[in-house]
């Protein structure tokens, strides 16, 4: 029997504590504030706490200047609809959600806290997270199944005065938006003659879907496991309402005829090289991002096209469709402003500011940690690595700058110079430099 432990174990080991005095799990509290003296102790508690609340008791925005709230994140949850392993519970799911957390502090600095919340009410989730959201400088809803979690969102976007973000619906949106502006740019085609397939209703697919038409598209045929979804169905909720008409297409093979993109949320090996055949004269692009395996793998879909694009949601293959490209930088840029909410607006920003990043020379130590040579924009580099740490200065300026916009920050005479600089400084104390 050999001494190498299997992933599994070596996963299961890297969540246990490593030493008498660590904790089990990824996250843990870092105090930034001394408290090993008399008069310390007097000011992080009791009499000298007393000023900021009363401060803050005038003016609660100075709960800005005082507390944590301006970086911190929950991470919500009912465990109903965790990645790759479906509705396994709150407690169970709680791995995920400190991942997440994990996740906001690797690549944007942002303190996250996970809530596992032990109801399937949408009503009481509401209320629930209604009620503790102006303690966070935003909310992250995350694997809360479909449909509940479209009426959650929304309901708590009208409620909350702070940003609410379901990662599961927006991330994979702003990320493959990002890939299908770049792929236009490249192919020459006009957005609104493309011919859009998603496989999936759920979550993703549907806010990938919208964020499509925001960007132009005319033309999506959206399919669920019952197939094509049309207008003579009667089975249909109103969210994927929004997407029947008129058509003659039923299955997957039908739909795929001649569709210049296919995204892909569904299930492995659901393609077939007949598919990917049919599929648009030119450059067609396809996003399989079903997890661990794909709907098709990529060399199997190139095998059969040379010119197919082609991305998936795992890292040993080129363009990696990857949410941390996304909500980590997000949520850094709306929280530097002090946002009251997301808007589509700055969800379309940090698309086009990741298929601006595509284009620029990709550094050599993210060449290395790919072990690739060959980075550079074209249909094996549409979408920027995770670890260009660059990500965080494209992104997260651009969403602060959308929100400024849109007028939703907090923040007045916001020096956006000033923050970039300061984005890069951060950037380069991720990356180790500083």
């Amino acid at each position: 029997m050999s001494d190498k432990l299997s992933f599994e174990e070596e996963s299961l080991q890297y969540h246990k504590a490593k030493g008498e005095f660590d904790t089990n799990g990824k996250t843990a509290t870092l105090l930034t504030k001394p408290c090993t003296t008399e008069e310390e102790l007097s000011m992080a508690y009791s009499p000298g706490v007393a000023y900021p609340c009363l401060e803050i008791e005038k003016d609660t925005d100075l709960a800005y200047e005082y507390t944590n709230k301006g970086n911190l994140v929950a991470v919500v949850s009912d465990g109903t609809a965790v990645l790759g392993l479906g509705d396994i519970g709150p407690l169970a799911g709680k791995p995920v959600m400190e991942g997440k957390g994990v996740l906001f502090k690797s690549f944007a600095n942002v303190d996250a806290i996970d809530i596992e919340l032990n109801t399937k009410d949408t009503e009481e989730i509401i209320k629930i997270v209604a009620a503790m959201a102006d303690s966070f400088g935003g909310v992250n809803l995350e694997d809360i199944s479909a449909p509940r979690c479209f009426e959650i969102e929304r309901r708590l976007k009208e409620i909350c005065n702070v940003p609410v973000f379901h990662d599961d619906q927006h991330g994979t949106a702003v990320i493959t938006t990002a890939g299908l502006i770049n792929v236009i740019e490249m192919s020459g085609k006009n957005v609104a003659d493309l011919k859009v397939v998603v496989i999936g209703a759920g979550a993703a697919g549907i806010a990938c879907a919208n964020m499509y038409k925001e960007l132009g598209v005319k033309h999506i045929t959206m399919l669920d496991s019952k197939g094509v979804i049309h207008n003579g169905r009667d089975d249909l909720n109103q969210y994927k309402q929004a997407f029947a008409f008129e058509t003659e297409d039923r299955t997957l093979e039908d739909a795929m005829k001649d569709a210049d993109m296919v995204l892909g949320l569904s299930q492995a090996d659901l393609i077939s090289p007949d598919m990917v055949k049919s599929m648009s004269d030119t450059d067609p692009i396809i996003f399989a991002c079903a997890n661990p395996n794909p709907e098709i793998k990529p060399p199997l879909a190139k095998e059969v096209r040379a010119d197919v694009i082609i991305g998936t949601g795992r890292s040993d293959y080129a363009n990696q469709v990857n949410n941390v490209l996304g909500f980590p930088q997000i949520f850094r840029g709306a929280l530097d402003v002090r946002a009251t909410k997301i808007t589509e607006n700055m969800k379309m920003a940090a698309s086009r500011a990741l298929a601006s990043l595509a284009k620029e020379e990709v550094p050599d130590n993210v060449k290395a940690a790919h072990k690739r040579e060959d980075m550079s924009f074209g249909p094996e580099y549409i979408i920027p690595s995770p670890f260009d740490r660059r990500v965080l200065v494209y992104v997260a300026s651009a969403v602060a700058q959308a929100a400024i916009e849109d007028g939703v920050a907090r923040v007045k005479d916001f020096d956006m110079d000033a923050y970039k600089e300061k984005l890069q400084r951060l950037a380069d104390h991720l990356d180790g430099k500083i």
